[in-house]
């Protein structure tokens, strides 16, 4: 399933695992994934054949042209990374790519069997989903876990979630059928902000993982993309009374750690999103000059 180019020798590794799609709002774990990997300077060390789990009508590959003649087809991708990270007790694996279409059990299965060729000692997912919360607050992270251990020296709670989920949530279940610890950290992503991949949320699961792993990351650009997004919306925010008001009421509900209030006249999260689509997509000339 997993087509390897070489086979890492890696401490004790911890694979961490984020997709796009259902499971990653705002793109802020896969930007999370992305940052760990370029921060440890890992090496593609396999891939996964996207013809066994994508339907291409759905999720369609990309014609480009190199060096402006030469048509490429990019074509969805699942790539497993390799870092040595010197100064803590493991290395690092990072999957990263697309929540497959097809064969989810298969999907997680040939993951778990990587996991355990490399001798990973812990599968690590990170997501983000979408919430009634403000931008100006901290990101809120949820950990889960399954293992029991983990529950206990993280202080992690144990998913009592009951739903539809996403890959995420089958390549635990795969992990836990397998007896392979795993955790999953989630960042509460505002629901009102379009803006993607967003750094605030990306930030937050680093700095969560670095908890989790027990390693230090560098995380200085991300901090600083981090505070520009906060001044950028914190703009908009303030230019439009409306959407000021609306965030207002969020801001006063976290502050006193209780459910938002019942709905008045303020715009729903729907509009609110559309507003902040429309203010980025004004920004963006200004952005790239």
């Amino acid at each position: 399933m997993l087509r390897f180019s070489e086979r890492p020798r890696l401490r004790a590794p911890i694979l961490v695992c984020a997709f796009r799609g259902w499971n990653d709002a705002g793109e802020a774990s896969t930007a999370a994934l992305t940052f760990l990997r370029e921060s440890f300077g890992a090496s593609q060390v396999a891939d996964v054949d996207p013809e066994e789990f994508f339907d291409f009508t759905a999720v369609r590959p990309n014609v480009t042209l190199d060096e402006g003649s030469v048509r490429v087809i990019d074509w969805p991708e699942n790539s497993l990374h390799a870092a040595h990270v010197p100064e803590s007790d493991s290395d690092l694996l990072l999957l990263q790519g697309v929540e497959p279409s097809l064969r989810w059990r298969a999907f997680c299965g040939a993951v778990v069997d990587a996991a355990r060729e490399l001798d990973a000692r812990m599968v690590v997912t990170l997501g983000a989903l979408l919430a009634d919360v403000p931008h100006s607050r901290a990101i809120s992270i949820t950990g889960l876990a399954s293992d029991r251990g983990l529950i206990e020296r993280l202080g992690f709670q144990r998913s009592n979630y009951e739903g539809p989920t996403g890959i995420v949530g089958v390549l635990h279940d795969a992990c836990s059928k397998a007896g392979l610890p795993s955790a999953s950290l989630w960042a509460s992503v505002p629901h009102y902000v379009a803006a993607a991949p967003n750094p605030k949320a990306a930030l937050a699961l680093v700095r969560s993982f670095e908890g989790l792993a027990r390693m230090t990351v560098d995380a200085g650009s991300l901090e600083e993309a981090s505070e520009d997004y906060d001044r950028q919306v914190s703009a908009a925010v303030a230019s439009d009374p409306e959407v000021r008001a609306f965030v207002e009421r969020l801001e006063e509900a976290s502050d006193a750690s209780e459910e938002e209030a019942p709905p008045t006249a303020i715009p729903s999260g729907d509009a609110i999103a559309h507003d902040f689509q429309r203010f980025l997509r004004q920004r963006r000339p200004d952005e790239s000059s």
